[in-house]
């Protein structure tokens, strides 16, 4: 008999880079965002409506006595401008949903790539569609007579807390879509959520004129705390204590929301 001789080849596992996973999943959503242009342009009308009704609806709000603002749409602005990137956030989930319904996320899971890559890309798309969001609000507000006297550095310290605030709410809009994998579930939850972190803030009320048990909560909200310094900063008399613990604060917080999501990722993984 003639021995045939084998060799066994080396087997190479493809695998990408973070950066390089996280970018072309960065990629995949950003393209899908824009080939569905009605939502992105939704999406950015969404604050100017916002700042315009609310401002005009409540703009006698300012004249009360003890308000503390003498422009209303001044006061309003980094409230509403906090309340895009909530809004948005919470959304974050469904695209996940989708992707499950549509047997693309089992694909997903089959790709070597690092779990985290895959929701820091999308969360990227989110964070560079709540960045556009929150220049227009800015300069809407602008438009409509609101004035940022704290310059660039007030700006930027807005965006930066609506930016750690944004990755809080889209992180965790992915955790629980990733839990529930129910579009119901999820639209049910994030009402339960927008709503009370959004008026027991203050975001559209001085805080001096809120009963005294919203006051108590407003203290421990998220939203409450971005608002807070994206008003002083943008007021040009940024509260540097208040404004370095609270931004410690949401970036922990932002932290905790991410390592949920990835977690929830893992744990879908689990059960497929």
């Amino acid at each position: 008999m003639t021995a045939i001789t084998t060799y066994d080849l080396p087997r190479e596992t493809p695998s990408a880079g973070w950066l390089v996973a996280a970018g072309q999943i960065y990629r995949r959503w950003a393209v899908n965002n824009v080939r569905e242009a009605w939502g992105i342009g939704v999406g950015l009308l969404q604050p100017v409506v916002w700042i315009l009704l609310f401002g005009q609806v409540f703009k006698s709000v300012g004249s009360i006595p003890g308000f503390g603002s003498g422009s209303y749409i001044t006061f309003l602005a980094p409230g509403i401008l906090m309340m895009t990137v909530l809004y948005s956030g919470v959304w974050a989930g469904t695209s996940y949903i989708e992707d499950i319904d549509n047997g693309v996320m089992n694909q997903t899971l089959t790709a070597p790539i690092s779990r985290s890559a895959v929701v820091a890309g999308q969360l990227g798309v989110q964070l560079t569609l709540g960045l556009v969001q929150s220049g227009l609000v800015l300069v809407i507000g602008y438009l409509g007579g609101a004035r940022y006297p704290g310059g660039v550095t007030g700006v930027l310290l807005a965006l930066a807390a609506a930016t750690l605030l944004a990755i809080i709410f889209c992180a965790g809009s992915v955790a629980i879509a990733l839990t529930t994998r129910s579009q119901i579930a999820l639209i049910g939850l994030s009402q339960m959520i927008i709503l009370p972190a959004t008026f027991l803030s203050s975001g559209m009320m001085a805080p001096n004129l809120m009963p005294g048990w919203v006051q108590t909560i407003s203290k421990y909200n998220p939203v409450s705390w971005a608002v807070d310094i994206g008003r002083s900063a943008l007021a040009g008399n940024t509260d540097w204590p208040f404004t370095s613990e609270h931004l410690g604060y949401l970036a922990a917080l932002a932290a905790l929301s991410f390592w949920w999501a990835v977690s929830a990722f893992r744990g879908y993984q689990r059960t497929q």
